[in-house]
């Protein structure tokens, strides 16, 4: 069961990476140069469809990924438990917020991450939220070798630092054609009103708590780190890649000091623990 369950984890990991990498290519190269395709219709209809399918497609496989983890390591329970709270609890807070700017400001997406929960939020939104606060949580429970709320908090701290290379990325200004969601109102981090930080921090914080708190255990099992820090790195990596097409360097730099640095401390603390 270990070995199946492991092979299964691995498979969706690289589908994952897989589907990110296809995705670079279509936002990099295939849109920014259609004429490299004019010649071929059939390649032009199906980079067309891949440009709105595999940025969900992609989220999907990396929720598939922390599932087959957690179910592997963690059990069904604690499982379930952790994607119902980041997916219900995420799922309101974008929903409120595409309807009333609270709490990470004013902004709308576009077509680009498929089809939308009441027409405003992508389905595969949720699902982002799920995987990266799930690995984010995993990662940091190693590091603070399982104290229940500095997992938390520094769980919730990974999670919002990858926000401060994926908002701008998504939504940078001189990348027009790859717009994932448009923002309303500006600020001044290269655009982005500061309160989406602020609205990432308390949303992240409150579905972490609540889905680890939610497992009644002080102190939770220990697993293997690499498949939670492969899922966080490749994401963190896809939006540094964005970010220096976009100039935008200081936000990849950002990542790379405050989100990939620590969370490979990690591995550290995994052969400490096994010492």
């Amino acid at each position: 069961m270990n070995r199946a369950g492991t092979i299964v984890t691995w498979t969706f990991l690289a589908l994952h990476g897989l589907a990110l990498l296809l995705g670079l290519f279509g936002l990099l190269i295939a849109m920014p140069h259609p004429e490299l395709f004019a010649g071929n219709a059939a390649a032009t209809a199906f980079y067309g469809k891949a440009m709105t399918g595999t940025g969900g497609t992609a989220m999907f496989l990396g929720a598939l990924t922390m599932i087959a983890f957690g179910l592997q390591h963690l059990g069904v329970r604690r499982t379930l438990i952790f994607f119902l709270a980041a997916t219900i609890i995420s799922a309101t807070a974008e929903l409120t917020g595409t309807k009333t700017g609270w709490p990470f400001g004013g902004y709308e997406y576009t077509n680009f991450l498929g089809p939308k929960l009441l027409g405003r939020v992508p389905a595969a939104i949720p699902l982002s939220w799920f995987y990266m606060g799930f690995a984010s949580l995993l990662l940091a429970s190693a590091i603070t070798r399982n104290r229940l709320w500095c997992s938390i908090l520094l769980g919730t701290w990974l999670l919002v630092s990858w926000d401060l290379v994926l908002d701008p990325s998504m939504a940078a200004p001189n990348l027009q054609y790859i717009h994932f969601w448009i923002w309303h109102e500006t600020g001044p981090y290269f655009g982005m009103p500061l309160r989406n930080l602020a609205g990432w921090f308390g949303t992240g914080f409150l579905f972490i708590a609540v889905g680890r708190l939610a497992w009644n255990e002080r102190a939770a099992p220990r697993v293997p780190v690499t498949i939670p820090y492969a899922v966080y790195a490749i994401n963190i990596g896809w939006s540094m890649i964005l970010s220096v097409t976009a100039g935008m360097w200081p936000t990849a730099i950002a990542a790379l000091l405050v989100s990939l640095l620590p969370a490979t401390l990690a591995f550290a603390a995994e052969r400490r623990a096994r010492a």
